[in-house]
């Protein structure tokens, strides 16, 4: 009888491809500590683009397949494993700045152009999902004059500030549900408003992106303000962002600013990873679904940019109870719709920038003096 050895079972392997990187996992790097055993076992570690990747299980399933096939071959073990790779292309940055920030591999950014629809909501909830998928995460708060992440993520420590003998002093940034978070938040007293202008905001975001310690992180979550000013053109200008995860509601008035920033990002050279609608229906007593905001917004505008509508999120009270109260949905209510589908919504973003990486887009230098 045959037996199986390494390079059968790697040509075998070679047949399974990732179903949306579209190429072989052994081209794409992701066959690893492969080894063969005379009695025909064969052992294997599979390394995914992202810990959240929706199609672990169909991948491991295809591999095992694939080496059974392999004459001779007696039992598989596969070990599923995740690697979030470094983004080969710098999105929106200028090509002197595009070194991004240490430890930090992709760069999403949460905008909507509108207040109101939610989208710290949608931050909160997402970089939480993310860490309970596996990533390592971390949740900056962008929306300087209205800081409220630190009361949504439930932290109730301030960042550290220690002494660096090499990058001097540096803020430690404390940790919720397995994210770590900056804010503005932990910089002022209360109910203190921020009344800054422009070259003052530019100077805190620098700093939020060079004196903050957020170690390895596989996804760093931008929670932007509303608007196309002068927060996400700094941004875009000191960052390498890996995208932006667009919010709206259904109805007009949204859309109007939505498709605002939409174009803002197409300006600045920032992919839009897709669309989030926010608020889309309300399920009554009676179990039917209440349009309150209109229907169907989201959709025409994820068409109309030829993107990708990534979640419809129903209006609960339960999700705006766990903002209030410093526990995020995916967390005070695991098992509820919106939990689901935020842990869903996660799994379509890490998809989308695996995706978006896997394409090594080469953006032209940014001329932010345009704007």
């Amino acid at each position: 009888m045959s037996k199986p050895n390494f390079d059968s079972v790697l040509a075998a392997l070679r047949t399974v491809q990732d179903p949306d990187l579209k190429k072989d996992l052994v081209t794409l790097d992701m066959i690893r500590d492969l080894k063969v055993f005379d009695d025909g076992k064969v052992t294997v570690r599979v390394v995914l683009t992202t810990p959240a990747c929706p199609l672990k299980e169909k991948i491991k399933q295809d591999v095992i397949a694939a080496i059974t096939s392999v004459t001779g071959t007696t039992s598989v073990d596969v070990t599923m494993d995740a690697e979030v790779r470094k983004s080969n292309h710098a999105a929106g940055a200028t090509a002197a700045k595009t070194l991004g920030i240490p430890g930090v591999t992709h760069i999403i950014a949460v905008s909507s152009g509108k207040g109101g629809v939610g989208k710290s909501t949608v931050s909160v909830n997402l970089a939480t999902s993310l860490a309970l998928e596996g990533a390592k995460v971390g949740l900056l708060d962008a929306d300087i004059y209205g800081p409220n992440i630190p009361t949504m993520m439930g932290v109730t420590e301030n960042p550290k500030l220690i002494k660096d003998p090499v990058k001097g002093e540096m803020f430690i940034p404390p940790t919720s549900h397995g994210v770590k978070v900056m804010s503005m938040g932990f910089l002022i007293e209360g109910d203190q408003p921020v009344i800054w202008r422009g070259p003052m905001l530019h100077n805190i975001l620098n700093q939020f992106c060079t004196r903050v310690d957020w170690g390895n992180l596989d996804y760093l979550i931008l929670d932007l303000p509303p608007g196309t000013g002068d927060v996400q053109l700094s941004l875009a200008q000191m960052i390498p962002l890996t995208g932006t995860v667009l919010v709206t509601t259904p109805q007009e008035v949204a859309l109007q600013d939505v498709r605002k920033a939409f174009n803002m990002w197409d300006k600045v050279k920032v992919p839009v990873i897709g669309v989030v609608e926010n608020m889309s229906y309300f399920t009554g007593d009676d179990q039917k679904r209440y349009h309150i905001f209109g229907q169907g917004g989201g959709e025409m505008l994820a068409k109309k940019f030829n993107a990708k509508l990534l979640a419809q999120m129903p209006l609960v009270a339960l999700v705006r109870e766990g903002g209030d109260e410093g526990r995020p949905i995916v967390v005070k209510d695991a098992e509820c719709e919106s939990a689901t589908l935020f842990r869903e919504l996660a799994r379509k973003v890490a998809q989308e920038v695996a995706i978006l990486d896997s394409k090594q887009n080469q953006s032209a230098p940014l001329d932010i003096g345009k704007f």
